[in-house]
Formats: structure tokens, C-alpha cells, sequence
């Protein structure tokens, strides 16, 4: 099995984010608590759109 390349983005006592690599696509993956997201690019970038607008 390949080693996966992984690189923290931020965490918290609860949360995580970190991304990857998957078949030449970056990948964002989100730990919250018993949930994970795994997001594209295209994905991460509305996601945090979205967050933006929430926390106006």
C-alpha cells in the first residue's frame, strides 16, 4: 500500500482539516468529531463560501 501524504491544515481539541493527494486531485478532508468530509478543490472553495456568508 502507498504511504499517504498528508499535511495539517488546522485542528482544534475536536476538528481536524487536513489534504492529500488522490489521483493527481488535492483533496480536503474534514474530521468533525464522528463526521468526515472529503472535498475537491471546487467542493473546499464553496464550502467556505458558504461559511463566510454564514458567520457575516
Amino acid at each position: 500500500m502507498d504511504e499517504l501524504d498528508a499535511d495539517l491544515v488546522a485542528e482544534t481539541e475536536n476538528y481536524m482539516v487536513w489534504t492529500s493527494e488522490v489521483e493527481g486531485e488535492m483533496m480536503f478532508h474534514v474530521e468533525l468529531g464522528g463526521i468526515s468530509l472529503h472535498l475537491t478543490d471546487e467542493e473546499w472553495d464553496e464550502l467556505v463560501t458558504l461559511m463566510r456568508v454564514v458567520l457575516r
